[in-house]
């Protein structure tokens, strides 16, 4: 598998080969960074043999630390430490590389967009690939929207302008004169498209190609069911590829109806030699990353088809690869058994027969890949795993009382998603007390229509009369910062009775809260002045927009009240609800590396005041990109580091959840939580009745076209379909305890000393230069 490796391929791939066979060799890093470092390393190992070479790069999230490092290793070029580096990772390359003579091709964009918006590919390899590693812009392939000739010499606002594009004109009779014009431009972008790839090939096409894989597999826009043969072309994409792009473009009502250019994949192997990578981080990309690599190449896995290609290759974190036969193998087959990996293996065999516990055979466990391996496998083994899991049951439904708990989400509405069910019976014990802190400030969640809305609702009512705080005289001094808790009780009380009208003017009131303090408004006339000017900067903004910041600001106190009616819902005063605004997320397609006094130290401080026997967090130690539930686990791991140096904290317990993005196998999981249709119905009612900007899920999982808060029922019930199988439904329903016979869903959550925590949790300090 090792002989076309690279030297630095083979400085990183395992010592021993693999014993499963992959369609494309593979090779496995601990972490997102590291991978970063590896991709980074490969490519600049390519560019000392092939200095005018043809390259595509990535744009997203995903290759954050890649330019990271690409910059990284040839600014350290010179130094003692970066030679050392070097010769540790296999890059065995004496002349230090300029990248100032390659070739760079877009792989794909968006159409239309403006190539002036930050949220344009093609503004993104610019800035990143262009300009970030000096490359010639002359030497350049962009896909400009700008510069993609139409009918009438006329440009796409004008053929195009409310940005839909219906691509069955190219077989269907127009049926007025602007359909012809839009069905002979999309013809002309057909034949823009057609000489892009003309071009590629005429330089003998992509030397290095470098990609990620979509949740549905896509490389490039060639969603699932491309032809492997396919070319540079315009066209639609699929649901789950507009999911992952909502956040881009500024929400699914945008990504649902703009096509894309995007090259082929026969563009990415018409080179025979050419270098091909696909990375892939976290559990999320591991099934896809499976698909691909184990199964017959088909149409259904687009990467597959780099199997054509000889120096194709996957770089993956252990997370991604975790669905792959060696994965598997090795888990089962190197180290000590115990009980969690004896679960695993009986739990999902039990599901593969599709047969209940107490019907599996002895001879069927030991027909099983992973259960023969299991020592002392024997008639008793099931019973075992069934004890197992009733004793996480158990643990789910125990009695909690006198505990302050510290629970925290990296945004709004993670706690929830996570834990909600759970959080919900243990506050009911008037001994425990319960603190919500939520870490960043969540304005990339509200899309621009929805608070040009909220501001134009605000602006009839305080023109009507109807928000009377305002006529109190010192409200503009001293009065707006008074009565919040009123705000949430005027709307809740309002859920109670179904008035729509008054909830909204709850809203209203705290928006007026919001822009006096932003704004440091002085009295009703300027208010006016205030709203209308925001109307009107957001109205002008395009969909997914970095905002100025004082309207970051406005949106994310959205957010904010949006989390404290929930937990209003429950009981829990807003004073309990803390809003931290972690400097790291700013909105920018990379969000910042956590900082210790900026991140940490708030953190810090509120732990050391609260003193919680309980944390709950978000857990992702791996992380499936850069994002956010990776960097505050990590500012959390760091603050409880430095927390630990000061006095003894080893009794704080950590409750790792996972929601609606990633999941916990049961025998992961130490604590097992029933949830009712009850606790299901007022899960529902207080997601939809106070997330009031998530409830057109402008912003979904690629899982289910549709709310969190119905993506994260259908996982519980998912879960208990698991566990069934194993202990039975009469288990459930004929159980003496009421709980467990109205369980319609089931939960799962992690719990952790600090000591266990902090083991799978990255120092800060070694995100980028370690390992």
């Amino acid at each position: 598998m090792y002989k076309d490796f690279s030297n630095v391929e083979r400085a990183f791939a395992p010592e021993n080969a693999p014993v499963f066979k992959t369609n494309i060799p593979y090779i496995t890093v601990d972490n997102f960074p590291t991978l970063g470092k590896l991709t980074a390393l490969r490519f600049i190992e390519w560019v000392s043999q092939n200095p005018e070479g043809v390259i595509s790069l990535p744009t997203g999230k995903t290759p954050e630390y890649f330019i990271e490092w690409v910059k990284k290793i040839l600014k350290d070029w010179d130094t003692p430490d970066g030679e050392k580096m070097r010769l540790e990772c296999g890059l065995n390359v004496d002349k230090k590389p300029s990248l100032a003579d390659l070739r760079f091709v877009q792989i794909d964009e968006f159409y239309p967009i403006d190539p002036s918006q930050h949220n344009s590919f093609c503004n993104y390899v610019k800035k990143y690939y262009i300009d970030g590693f000096g490359m010639s812009y002359d030497k350049a392939q962009f896909i400009d929207c700008s510069q993609i000739p139409l009918w009438g010499g006329r440009s796409y606002k004008e053929i195009f302008p409310d940005g839909v594009i219906d691509l069955g004109l190219r077989y269907r009779e127009p049926v007025t004169l602007e359909e012809n014009r839009k069905r002979d431009s999309i013809f002309m972008i057909d034949d823009w498209c057609a000489d892009y790839e003309r071009k590629i090939r005429n330089m003998g096409g992509i030397g290095f190609f470098l990609g990620g894989i979509g949740p549905d597999g896509h490389i490039a826009f060639n969603t699932r069911g491309s032809d492997p043969y396919c070319t540079t072309r315009l066209t639609h994409t699929n649901f789950e590829t507009q999911a992952a792009a909502a956040g881009d473009l500024g929400g699914i009502e945008i990504s649902r109806i703009k096509p894309v250019i995007t090259i082929g994949l026969e563009t990415i192997t018409y080179n025979p030699d050419a270098v091909a990578i696909i990375f892939a981080a976290g559990e999320a990309k591991a099934e896809v990353v499976a698909d691909a690599l184990e199964k017959e190449p088909s149409n259904l896995y687009p990467a597959s088809s780099l199997v054509r290609l000889r120096n194709s290759r996957f770089y993956l974190t252990a997370g991604a690869a975790s669905m792959l036969s060696e994965s598997v193998y090795r888990y089962y087959a190197t180290g000590q058994w115990n009980d969690a990996k004896r679960d695993r293996a009986v739990i999902d065999c039990i599901n593969r027969l599709g047969k209940y516990g107490d019907k599996v055979t002895l001879d069927e466990l030991k027909a099983d890949k992973w259960c023969s391996m299991i020592p002392d496998l024997d008639e008793h083994t099931i019973d075992k795993v069934i004890e197992s899991l009733k004793s996480k049951i158990k643990a789910g439904v125990s009695h909690l009382s006198n505990c302050k708990f510290y629970h925290t989400g990296p945004h709004h509405d993670d706690i929830m998603l996570g834990m909600l069910p759970h959080i919900h019976r243990i506050s009911r014990e008037e001994s425990n007390s319960s603190d919500f802190a939520i870490m960043t400030s969540g304005f990339n969640a509200v899309t621009n229509s929805f608070l040009i809305q909220a501001l134009e609702s605000t602006m009839r009512m305080l023109c009507n009369g109807e928000i009377e705080m305002v006529k109190y005289q010192n409200f503009y001094t001293e009065g707006y910062k008074l009565k919040r808790e009123k705000d949430i009780y005027h709307y809740l009380i309002n859920v109670a009775s179904g008035n729509a009208t008054e909830r909204m003017r709850g809203l209203a009131h705290r928006l007026v809260r919001c822009i006096v303090e932003i704004r440091n408004v002085k009295d009703t006339g300027e208010l006016i002045i205030q709203i209308n000017d925001i109307i009107r900067t957001t109205r002008h903004s395009y969909d997914g927009e970095k905002m100025s910041a004082d309207i970051r600001l406005l949106k994310g106190m959205i957010r904010e009240f949006e989390e404290e009616l929930v937990w209003g819902f429950f009981g829990i005063r807003s004073e309990n609800v803390h809003h931290l605004r972690l400097g790291f997320y700013t909105g920018d397609i990379f969000t910042e590396k956590p900082s210790l006094e900026r991140d940490v130290m708030p953190v810090l401080d509120q732990l050391k005041q609260i003193r919680p026997d309980i944390i709950s967090l978000a857990f992702d130690p791996e992380g499936s990109g850069p994002d956010t539930h990776y960097k505050v686990l990590q500012a959390i791991a760091q603050a409880l580091r430095e927390w630990s140096r000061e006095e003894d904290i080893s009794h704080i317990k950590i409750w790792g959840y996972r929601n609606v993005w990633y999941r916990f196998h049961p025998s992961d999981a130490t604590h097992i939580v029933p949830v009712s249709l009850n606790a299901m119905g007022v899960f529902s009612n207080a997601f939809e009745n106070c997330y009031l900007s998530q409830v057109n899920a402008s912003f979904p999982s690629y899982k289910l076209d549709g709310k969190f808060s119905d993506l994260a029922k259908k996982i519980w019930v998912e879960q208990l379909s698991t566990v069934q199988r194993v202990l039975g439904k009469p288990f459930f329903y004929q159980n003496e305890s009421p709980r467990l016979r109205t369980t319609h869903g089931l939960l799962f959550f992690k719990e952790m000393s600090v000591e266990e925590f902090l083991h799978t949790a990255r120092e800060l300090e070694k995100s980028v230069g370690g390992n």
